[in-house]
């Protein structure tokens, strides 16, 4: 019996909590290690995350160019019939690398999936919608080479990757030009995209989108229609550099063509908490995005 004068706070912590807690701690110690010797955020995030339950095939080409190819994560245990998933970082279609995204790929493929993640080409050297052809073009080859895609694919994307991945979900005419249908594509999961996002009022992404003409040609809420693969649009109430408008607008469109949408709003959660929190370390930052995620994903096999 506890005495009555016992406080809550003096309860000895469950074993499981200690863990959470020691692993936390532990985490924040190399992250300040590591940022003291000038290390990226997400290379530190890599550092911690754990280095197992895959197979890493690193820098296949998916074209003929420098920036386009990717890595393919393959599950120790495959779940059965299970989609493949290809994943778009963002980065404001200026920068990205999927090497440091090895802690997204460890975290899906760890789940049984087969995880996809393409570089794609990048302002200034291209505009749009070339990084938009380059990820049909990284979809193209998985279709083609990857014989767990006979299961289907479900896209996943991070900020400027949602809107690149909802743009291949949406607009049919990426997909078909080279060669396949949507109907290969089971799902969309988009991560804080801008999927209304209008750069002609932004100095900073005018000459990216300068070649979308008219400009209602670049943004996903454009083309949303009832017959479209399943969405998943998940972001962090706390966003304030793609404001959570952006989810509910497209799925507001959708609705209106009665398709099928779900949206999920994540309290506490900011634009860069909901990418981090697809690590293993980092998962109490939105502990909700990645049974979110694979249930989203079990209900589209």
């Amino acid at each position: 019996m506890i005495p009555r004068n016992h406080r809550a706070s003096d309860r000895p912590l469950l074993p499981a909590a200690w863990r959470v807690l020691r692993s936390v701690h532990l985490a924040l110690l190399v992250i300040l290690a590591l940022a003291l010797a000038g290390c990226s955020p997400l290379t530190m995030v890599n550092t911690i995350a754990p280095d197992d339950g895959f197979a890493l095939d690193r820098a296949v080409g998916y074209g003929s160019l420098e920036r386009q190819k990717l890595d393919i994560y393959y599950p120790e245990v495959h779940k059965p019939q299970a989609p493949v998933l290809v994943f778009f970082y963002g980065g404001s279609w200026r920068r990205g690398d999927r090497e440091k995204y090895r802690f997204v790929g460890q975290a899906l493929s760890s789940r049984g999936y087969v995880t996809v993640i393409p570089d794609y080409r990048l302002y200034p050297d291209v505009q749009f919608p070339v990084f938009v052809e380059d990820g049909a073009a990284s979809v193209a080859w998985v279709e083609e080479n990857i014989a767990e895609s006979e299961n289907g694919i479900v896209l996943i994307g991070h900020s400027a990757g949602a809107h690149l991945a909802a743009l291949l979900a949406l607009d049919v005419r990426y997909l078909n030009q080279q060669g396949i249908t949507d109907r290969s594509i089971r799902g969309m999961i988009g991560l804080a995209g801008p999927y209304a996002f209008e750069p002609e009022n932004f100095r900073r992404y005018r000459a990216i989108f300068a070649t979308a003409q008219p400009p209602d040609i670049s943004r996903p809420v454009t083309y949303a229609r009832g017959d479209a693969p399943p969405l998943l649009l998940m972001h962090g109430a706390d966003d304030s550099v793609v404001l959570p408008l952006h989810s509910q607008l497209l799925q507001e469109r959708v609705d209106d063509k009665n398709g099928r949408v779900t949206r999920l709003e994540l309290e506490g959660v900011n634009h860069f908490d909901i990418v981090l929190g697809l690590s293993e370390p980092f998962a109490h930052l939105a502990p909700e995005l990645l049974p979110s995620l694979e249930r989203f994903i079990q209900e589209q096999t």
